[in-house]
């Protein structure tokens, strides 16, 4: 029964998480397109589809082929031409890697936030390249950036509790490094066609580190707020919960007998009745 509104959700998921931004604003000028063409969509738009879509589905043998679908689905409805095979495959990878790390995050709180990184970080960045003369732009880019660190911090310590704070070193550089990601995509995407495969690889790695500076210049404060806040959001959600119940007793429905060996049966036995004689009169008591 799960099945039933789980696929459809799941369905529905990897479009509106992947490529319903781009959908809607091409709504305006009639260009309307489900999957565009570009390398950085299809990647980045496609990965955080599936991690929605495996999320929902919690099965990997369902996630996998239903995000492969749906994928392949989209391209075929925008009109784009199978025979640009490049894109076509890194959609169905990204796809599928999202979907299958999503499935597993179902059972492990913290692979779901190592999954949930790279989308968190790749929405944080894309109100910047629209809104460039936005007054407040830093205070929103910062504070996108934190709550993006927050949630991920949470999620962590949704199944385990505080157990699962000792990831969230590890974590915040993989939140970090995704941003890093996100730009040597994009670096790969604006590459002139025909270029050289060592001096696009050298763009990425540019574009890689180069990302790293300036998110922890600018946000730095913001990424300890968020660590402060995730802080009382998990000790509020540990609280909220009923406390686990004791394991159950194996042996609570049988009696001693079936625990104590044949040799200590004399312990639930009755003790008999023991009986008081007279002192007996002996000749040598008489004198």
């Amino acid at each position: 029964m799960r099945y039933l509104w789980s696929i459809p959700a799941a369905a529905v998921a990897w479009f509106v998480g992947g490529f319903s931004a781009v959908y809607l604003k091409g709504l305006p000028s009639g260009t309307t397109i489900f999957v565009p063409p570009r390398l950085d969509l299809l990647l980045l738009g496609g990965f955080a589809g599936g991690v929605l879509a495996g999320l929902l589905v919690a099965r990997v043998r369902a996630a996998l082929p239903l995000v492969l679908i749906v994928a392949a689905g989209a391209w075929w409805l925008t009109g784009n031409p199978w025979q640009e095979r490049d894109l076509l495959i890194s959609l169905l990878v990204a796809s599928a890697v999202g979907g299958v790390l999503g499935a597993l995050g179902t059972r492990s709180s913290v692979v779901a936030a190592f999954a949930l990184a790279l989308p968190l970080a790749w929405y944080a960045l894309r109100p910047a390249g629209q809104l460039t003369d936005f007054r407040w732009l830093w205070q929103l880019n910062g504070l996108l950036v934190g709550v993006g660190l927050a949630l991920l911090l949470y999620v962590a310590c949704w199944l385990r509790g505080w157990r699962s704070a000792y990831f969230w070193v590890p974590l915040t550089a993989w939140y970090l490094a995704s941003f890093g990601v996100v730009a040597a995509v994009q670096a790969v995407d604006r590459a002139p066609t025909g270029q050289a495969f060592n001096p696009t690889v050298d763009a990425a790695m540019d574009a890689f580190f180069n990302s790293l500076g300036p998110i922890l210049r600018e946000y730095g404060a913001w990424l300890v707020v968020a660590v402060l806040l995730a802080i009382p959001m998990v000790a509020l959600k540990l609280r909220a919960l009923p406390p686990v119940p004791p394991p159950p007793d194996p042996y609570a429905d049988r009696t001693n007998d079936a625990v104590l060996g044949d040799d200590l049966d004399w312990i639930d036995r009755d003790e008999p009745r023991r009986r008081l004689f007279s002192r007996r009169n002996t000749p040598e008591s008489a004198v």
